[in-house]
């Protein structure tokens, strides 16, 4: 009989904090398992044994529509309202974009009102080069940190340069980690002609 008063008496207070939880998660911050290979590296890593788990920011996107080139951000699946996405912005509007396959032209402009969204690994996912542009209204939060697990928390990192440190091996090895994802990050540019006038932040 004890054992069926405890949920009981906890659940007024459920109850009543609901509301307050629901706005906080909708309109300013909330957390995502983040599944799948779209992402890698910068998201569940082949070296990770656990599924990140982010700190998604909502705030930036419903009220101060801040999108920049770079961001990494959860949408709604323009093929699948169910379904949310993780992807990475490339392009924003008026910006020409070299498309990839198996988009079926080799460039296209992005519409107002439009973004053209990417994952990391492009052999692993459904992105702008299978659907095209995705219209603003469908992404809902921006990536802030990842929060799981313990030894990736913190802030994502936009490396502009990196400085080699050849103490230890496995410094080494973090060297090379940074250099390809600058490499990415470069490749990413080049691809993506922009219209500086077209950030909507």
């Amino acid at each position: 009989m004890s054992n069926l008063r405890t949920p009981l008496k906890i659940l007024p207070g459920c109850i009543y904090w609901f509301p307050t939880a629901f706005v906080l998660s909708y309109y300013f911050y909330n957390l995502k398992i983040i599944s799948g290979r779209s992402m890698q590296p910068t998201l569940n890593p082949d070296s990770s044994s656990w599924r990140d788990v982010g700190l998604f920011n909502c705030y930036a996107i419903h009220t101060k529509l801040d999108f920049n080139r770079g961001d990494i951000v959860a949408l709604c699946s323009p093929e699948d309202s169910n379904r949310v996405l993780v992807k990475r912005i490339i392009a924003l509007p008026e910006d020409r974009v070299k498309t990839l396959p198996p988009y079926s032209e080799p460039e296209v402009v992005v519409p107002q009102g439009h973004a053209w969204v990417e994952g990391d690994e492009p052999f692993h996912s459904d992105d702008s080069n299978r659907f095209g542009p995705v219209s603003l209204a469908l992404i809902e939060s921006r990536l802030v940190a990842v929060v799981w697990p313990p030894s990736r928390f913190g802030h994502l990192s936009r490396p502009s340069q990196v400085e080699r440190d050849t103490s230890t091996p496995s410094e080494n090895s973090a060297y090379r980690m940074a250099m390809a994802e600058l490499e990415r990050q470069r490749w990413r540019s080049a691809r993506v002609t922009s219209n500086q006038t077209s950030r909507t932040g």
